[in-house]
């Protein structure tokens, strides 16, 4: 992922895109291709995949879908910051239940953080 974020701003993108190709139940590279969609709608997509990727991949490793998930755990972080888009994009196309949905959903999985890993 590395290789592609340090591309050129007009071929980020396209390379993230390549990378989550390649590892598609990759919560991490969900989120990136969030923060880079062209639109609130594009970004609400891609958060929503990475969500549900993230919620397969806590379940594989053994969450039933009750307790913490903490941003200090870096398995954790691809997941979050797409819970965390989640909520930014639903409220920008209106979607304000969900939106708090997600919100209430993020201080549930991890108290006094954010997504972004601040207190």
């Amino acid at each position: 992922m590395g290789a592609a974020l340090a591309r050129p701003a007009s071929q980020r993108r396209e390379a993230v895109a390549s990378v989550v190709r390649a590892h598609p139940d990759w919560s991490e590279g969900w989120a990136e291709l969030g923060t880079l969609a062209p639109d609130d709608l594009d970004a609400y997509a891609y958060f929503r995949v990475g969500y549900h990727r993230g919620l397969d991949a806590l379940r594989k490793a053994g969450w039933r879908g009750s307790g913490y998930v903490r941003w200090s755990v870096p398995e954790n972080r691809g997941f979050l910051r797409c819970l965390a888009g989640l909520e930014r994009a639903a409220r920008s196309i209106g979607e304000t239940d969900e939106a708090e949905r997600c919100a209430v959903f993020l201080r549930q999985l991890d108290p006094g953080r954010t997504a972004d890993g601040a207190r």
